[in-house]
């Protein structure tokens, strides 16, 4: 009996040694192609807007000292209510007049502004912006979001949220863990493991030299691998990459309408899907056939504008709204303001 549990000492320490080993030889070889990727930029046109004469011109001041410009433009009818536009990577703040210029025909005011190192937002000096969202991008927002709960004429009972791939990502972060935000509607967002790990599993016969049997490789080995990864580059570029898988899911109840393309080369369907299975009811995906990222609103234009107000009509705007977001108007309006200041042009 004696050699019988020695002999069990001896396999499972041999199983251990032979983990720890093989652990080992995949990061030591491998893990190099992941962090390599992952800061890999896209190739795609970034779509740069026009000022607007009738555009109040904003610069708000971030918590760190960086002053991010910003444009609020505000509907010629009667307000239905007010909408945060998150800008996709790269753009400027007047990219949101074509997604934004029919919402704006119908009622709703739109704020957008710049996050910092995008358009005419100064750089952080050491932080070069990628695709993914870090909380530099998170503080951008809640500063965004503070200046929209402080303006003279704020809407007590709170604002919706429109938003494209990285700007849409970092909004619904800041959203999720705040209920002055009531509804979302976002285009082509993604977070990181949910496009990390599909993209591992599908190129890792690519890299690795036992291809036989690397696609057998366990999903929830993949997500460790993106997990150190990511805190790998994390060190590298000192910054945090905070998780969207999370903060989706905490959105709920708030009402969320998720579009993507059927066609979108980046980030495909299943991942997106995979994100939207995250988030808790009430939700809505709508996939638009043969759309490439961030192309649905050019490719199915009338179907995407009914959609999108459709949706902020009636999650945002009207009396049924009214009344439940002014019981938490109380809440939100006496929240301490954020360290921020906000000066007009």
């Amino acid at each position: 009996m004696e050699w019988l549990w020695i002999s069990l000492a001896i396999a499972t320490l041999s199983i251990a040694v032979f983990l720890y080993l093989f652990n080992w030889y995949i990061l030591h070889n491998y893990l190099h192609f992941i962090v390599r990727i992952f800061q890999e930029k896209p190739l795609f046109i970034l779509p740069f807007g026009q000022p607007t004469p009738d555009a109040e011109e904003i610069t708000l001041t971030t918590p760190d000292g960086l002053s991010l410009q910003a444009c609020y433009l505000r509907t010629t009818k009667p307000r239905k209510g007010v909408l945060l536009f998150g800008l996709e990577f790269g753009s400027n703040r007047w990219a949101c007049i074509p997604y934004c210029e029919f919402l704006r025909d119908a009622g709703y005011d739109i704020f957008s502004f710049e996050m910092r190192g995008q358009g005419n937002s100064p750089a952080q000096s050491g932080y070069e912006p990628l695709q993914w969202v870090t909380d530099y991008e998170l503080i951008d927002f809640q500063t965004a979001l503070a200046y929209l709960k402080n303006r003279p004429d704020r809407d007590a009972r709170g604002i919706g949220l429109f938003g494209l791939s990285k700007g849409g990502s970092a909004a619904l972060m800041i959203a999720a863990k705040d209920d002055f935000v009531r509804c979302a509607a976002v285009d082509g967002i993604f977070a990181s493991l949910t496009t990390m790990v599909p993209y591992m599993k599908q190129w890792v016969v690519i890299y690795v030299r036992m291809a036989g049997s690397a696609k057998y490789c366990p999903y929830w080995y993949l997500r460790y691998l993106a997990k150190k990864a990511i805190r790998s580059i994390e060190k590298e570029r000192d910054c945090h990459y905070p998780s969207l898988e999370q903060s989706i899911a905490e959105f709920s109840p708030r009402p969320l309408l998720m579009i993507h393309g059927g066609a979108d080369n980046y980030i495909k369907p299943d991942m997106a899907k995979s994100l939207f299975d995250l988030a808790g009811e009430p939700k809505e995906f709508w996939l638009v056939d043969k759309a490439k990222h961030n192309q649905a609103f050019h490719l199915a234009n009338d179907e995407y504008k009914r959609r999108v107000l459709e949706f902020f009509n009636k999650h945002l705007a009207g009396d049924a709204v009214a009344a439940t977001a002014g019981s938490l108007a109380p809440k939100l309006l006496a929240a301490e303001p954020a360290p921020i200041s906000s000066n007009p042009v």
